[in-house]
């Protein structure tokens, strides 16, 4: 396979963001299936899919990413990712009786009941600052292992999502050397996202320290987040990784310009290409990281306990 392949992730929708915010937003199946395959046929081989209740609001609800995973596989064989990591909103969080608020790890497990190729495994416990409200996402070291293992009894392979230098030397590093995966690792580099306690913000510098520690083994995809999108994504291609667009990372085309998924990927993929880099198909990205086929989802089911 030619080295200059790119593997360019989709990522339409995400856990946090409303349709208040752009009324370009995909929430719904049918709106965010009709995205995927849009993108899909501009170039896209993975789409990373947040799932959203009839409200818009975010779930890991099984039922909704099989109808998801299904209408998507119905269209196309676009890699299918799904979030472990949820959102901000809807069943996703909880408030406690001491008054803090958490994404809940029993809503974010059933990412993986779903049927997909990938999920996210968030190797990363975060304050999320968000609509006012600090939120606790705890992915502390059992809790990663958990999501590690059954995603190994699933024939899953995990989306190592980082966001800063001790997300990868600690976790990923221990789940990795345990045997929790097999080359190669595919690790994604979420930088800029200032809402999160301790993520790194993008600059070329920290982009570069991130990847330094990458284990042996292992690719990667950055996630740019707002404005470091587009800059993240080159540096990417120029260290030798791969990239990732969508309305989950960045609702505007330019300043006050909102975007839609469509644009977004259009221009990625013609940066791309005028860095030299063609984008990789779906099947060439399953080669690139060791991936069968699923041809259709299948529900399994799974509760903690």
């Amino acid at each position: 396979m030619s080295s200059n392949k790119v593997i360019i992730t989709i990522a339409p929708t995400g856990g946090m963001a409303s349709k208040k915010m752009s009324p370009h937003l995909p929430t719904q199946p049918d709106e965010i299936a009709r995205d995927v395959y849009d993108c899909y046929n501009l170039g896209a081989s993975v789409v990373a899919l947040h799932a959203r209740r009839p409200d818009d609001l975010a779930t890991c609800n099984a039922d909704i990413y099989y109808d998801l995973n299904t209408r998507i596989r119905q269209k196309c064989d676009i890699i299918l990712n799904n979030s472990t990591g949820g959102g901000v909103s809807g069943d996703m969080v909880r408030q406690a009786p001491n008054g803090y608020w958490e994404i809940l790890f029993e809503e974010r497990i059933k990412g993986m009941e779903a049927g997909a190729e990938m999920c996210t495994l968030d190797a990363t416990t975060i304050n999320c600052m968000f609509d006012g409200k600090e939120i606790l996402m705890n992915t502390g070291p059992e809790r990663c292992r958990m999501l590690a293992v059954e995603m190994r009894k699933r024939g899953i392979k995990p989306e190592w999502e980082v966001f800063s230098p001790t997300h990868i030397v600690q976790d990923t590093n221990a789940l990795i050397e345990a045997g929790l995966d097999e080359e190669p690792y595919f690790i994604n580099l979420v930088m800029g996202i200032s809402a999160f306690q301790n993520a790194m913000p993008y600059t070329p510098r920290n982009l570069q320290t991130m990847v330094d520690l990458l284990p042996k083994g292992a690719i990667f995809g950055v996630s740019g987040i707002g404005n470091a999108q587009l800059p993240a994504a080159m540096n990417a291609l120029l260290l030798g990784g791969h990239v990732r667009v969508g309305l989950e990372d960045n609702l505007y085309y330019a300043r006050g310009d909102l975007a839609t998924n469509q644009r977004l990927m259009e221009r990625l993929v013609r940066q791309v290409r005028d860095m030299g880099y063609e984008p990789a198909s779906p099947a060439e990205a399953r080669k690139m990281m060791g991936l069968p086929l699923k041809k259709t989802p299948i529900r399994a089911e799974f509760a903690l306990g």
